[in-house]
């Protein structure tokens, strides 16, 4: 520490010392080297923080962009269509028309459709399979009634078997089931030509569904056709079913408001067609729930890093008392030991804050590439994060630096 001397107090017989700027950033640069271990160690923590959240900006704009192109190609191009019979005629039967599915596909935009509802347990009664599995009692599973057209526009993904159509609902009594009611029933393979019954009913099994991209509740059901249950179960109560409409991209809109007159042209006010959500308003929700989640971990990582910091540079104080003291003996001021240490937990934070970037930059571009996405890392997050770091190191300095200032020169040196 250099003393320089001031001509109108030294006249007085005062001198005071000044602790210049360079002087300080050496005294820090030599405080973090001294222990460089402990220094990395302590820094640790702010990287943490400012990693993840560098990390969680980029990951949200870069997830933002995949959840529209996913609204887009899913959410916007799905319609589903209930009854609402019952609240315009009591005294009508179902609503839906038995040719239902043809009428639908003549509408412009529409790329599959199909009328569905679930059988009621006290009609069905429990499934359970032939060769028996391990549930020869049966068990409760739901049994939907679904035309060929709602397996189409579920959008299935086959794990064996296939579909059924038209033709092969006629012909006989055939069901697709998903992989996870296939694995309840004990059935592994189609090479066997399993049989399945839903109460007294038998059925042949002619798929296995893997992953469906819409209704979901499909992969946990047995699906027969339509015209089957509507033999043996006879035909829904008004409200119990539904249609589900695969469109193209960008008429799911357009076909909502065409739906009922396609269906029912001599009664619309039968149904009521449900189309996609907005894209914008549930991707910006979305993004601002991930965000939150997110922010509020980089967060406790940054409280983790302050406290770490905070903690070392209090050890530190302790351990060099005997040097503070003498610093105060040869005329350093209160201030200036306040600074000192304020200057050291300062850089720690803002060299955390720095390597923190950097690694939280290439996390986002790693995690993009591995996913074949498009990164977006917004530059303010990226400027910002450093500064950050700097912050978090100042405020966890604060109370080791103050407690470094109130050190008495003559209990120091006395220790």
């Amino acid at each position: 520490m250099k003393l320089r001397i001031r001509r109108g107090r030294a006249a007085a017989g005062v001198i005071p010392s000044v602790f210049a700027p360079r002087d300080l950033l050496a005294e820090a640069t030599a405080g973090m080297l001294q222990r460089p271990a402990r220094s990395a160690l302590t820094a640790l923590g702010t990287v943490l923080g400012v990693g993840t959240f560098v990390a969680i900006l980029g990951l949200t704009a870069t997830t933002s962009s995949q959840i529209d192109a996913r609204f887009n190609a899913l959410t916007a191009t799905e319609v589903t269509i209930e009854e609402t019979v019952d609240d315009a005629d009591q005294l009508t039967g179902p609503a839906f028309p038995a040719d239902a599915d043809a009428r639908m596909r003549r509408v412009n935009g529409v790329k599959a459709a199909g009328v569905y509802w679930t059988v009621r347990d006290d009609r069905a009664g429990s499934a359970r399979s032939a060769p028996v599995g391990d549930n020869a009692g049966g068990e409760r599973i739901d049994v939907v009634a679904a035309s060929p057209g709602v397996l189409k526009a579920a959008g299935p993904t086959l794990a064996e078997g296939r579909l059924y159509d038209e033709r092969m609902a006629q012909a006989g009594r055939v069901a697709v089931i998903g992989a996870g009611t296939a694995s309840r029933l004990g059935i592994t393979t189609l090479e066997t030509h399993p049989a399945l019954f839903i109460g007294e009913e038998s059925f042949t099994v002619v798929g296995i569904v893997d992953d469906v991209e819409r209704k979901a509740d499909l992969l946990l059901s047995v699906v027969v056709p339509r015209t089957t249950a509507e033999q043996i179960w006879g035909t829904p109560d008004p409200t119990e079913s539904g249609m589900l409409i695969a469109t193209e991209l960008g008429a799911a809109q357009q076909v909502a408001t065409e739906a009922a007159t396609a269906l029912r042209p001599d009664h619309p006010e039968y149904f009521k067609a449900i189309p996609p959500p907005d894209p914008k308003t549930l991707r910006s929700t979305v993004g601002s729930d991930l965000s939150q989640l997110f922010l509020l971990l980089a967060g406790i990582c940054l409280i983790i890093g302050a406290v770490g910091i905070a903690n070392t540079t209090l050890v530190a104080v302790l351990e060099r008392t005997g040097e503070i003291g003498l610093r105060r003996a040869l005329g350093a001021r209160a201030r200036h030991i306040t600074a000192q240490f304020l200057a050291e937990s300062g850089a720690l934070g803002a060299l955390g804050g720095l390597v923190g970037t950097s690694l939280g930059t290439v996390t986002v571009v790693a995690v993009a590439l591995a996913r074949d996405w498009t990164p977006v890392v917004h530059p303010a997050s990226v400027a910002a994060a450093p500064l950050i770091g700097l912050v978090t190191g100042l405020l966890a300095g604060l109370y080791p630096a103050w407690r470094a200032s109130r050190i008495q020169p003559v209990e120091a040196l006395r220790r």
